[in-house]
């Protein structure tokens, strides 16, 4: 089973520092990585991989630097990026053949793996049709066949949902909780709900760097004490969404129930409530909040 160190890595490109002093150790389990867009995610990814290479650090695989190991490292690598290749006119039974061989997996084994994959992702019934036919989540699911075709012992899966609808997003999940025994997955996204729930550990990277890891339970406990409920008549509702970072808003009756992420009490008769990972995400990263303004003043 393979152990993955990172050693104050670091990525510029020009003037920017895209990742910034990144020191990490991943040992089997499920790894969320969550961050806004820019935070640095994708690039880590790709250096992890291989595609890039750090500006400084080293990352190691089993106490050798990933370099060196070359196709050794690659064989043990699958990998879904946010947009991956694929021939459109291929069947998916086709193109998960064709991987394979790019592979190097043996042929005696190529063709029960690609049937094993198929069944796996619920794409046994579309093997025969073209790609260009498939829907976005068929597409993402035959994105993580052929990240597996190889039994990789590291999986990297870069917003592996982006675009899927709930269903999808929970057969995914499923399908990643099936896979994670004996495995280094990491699952990169900006959506809390997809690594919530099956994440052995959470990391949120922030502006290039690491700035929260932890179990679940570790990291929504960094927000104790800063999670407020109250209920508000619609026009109070209004000022207070302006003025503070709200996860949620629900209408009750008359009045409107704020979920408000706060350092301190954000108005008399606020309650605090226990936190969750979306109200961690939102107090490190509060321009959603701006996301939130926009969709939920509609419905007051």
């Amino acid at each position: 089973m393979p152990e993955l160190r990172l050693d104050r890595i670091t990525k510029h490109f020009k003037n920017k520092i895209a990742v910034d002093n990144v020191s990490l150790v991943l040992n089997e389990g499920v790894y969320g990585f969550l961050g806004a867009n820019g935070a640095g995610k994708t690039t880590l990814l790709r250096m992890i991989c291989g595609v890039l290479k750090p500006t400084a650090g080293e990352i190691q695989c089993n106490g050798t630097e990933i370099g060196r190991l070359d196709g050794d490292y690659r064989y043990l690598l699958g990998y879904l990026p946010q947009d991956f290749g694929y021939y459109p006119d291929f069947t998916a039974r086709r193109y998960l053949e064709y991987l394979a061989a790019c592979k190097a997996v043996p042929k005696d084994l190529a063709k029960e793996k690609v049937r094993e994959m198929l069944r796996l992702t619920g794409l046994e019934g579309e093997q025969k049709n073209k790609i260009k036919t498939f829907s976005g989540g068929m597409l993402r699911r035959l994105g993580i066949a052929q990240a597996l075709l190889n039994d990789p012992e590291i999986l990297i899966l870069d917003e592996p949902t982006s675009g899927l609808d709930p269903k999808e997003r929970i057969r995914f999940r499923n399908i990643i909780s099936s896979l994670s025994k004996g495995r280094i997955i990491i699952l990169s996204t900006h959506i809390v709900s997809d690594v919530e729930f099956i994440a052995d550990e959470i990391l949120l990277m922030k502006q290039g760097q690491l700035i929260e890891q932890g179990t679940v339970a570790k990291v929504t406990g960094s927000v104790n004490g800063k999670v407020w409920e109250y209920l508000a008549k619609p026009d109070e509702a209004v000022r207070l969404n302006d003025a503070f970072a709200v996860s949620n808003l629900k209408n009750e009756g008359e009045m409107v129930r704020l979920r408000i992420v706060s350092d301190s009490c954000p108005c008399e008769g606020a309650v605090q409530t226990p936190p969750g990972l979306e109200d961690v995400y939102l107090y490190h990263f509060e321009e959603v909040s701006e996301h939130v303004d926009h969709l939920e003043r509609r419905n007051l």
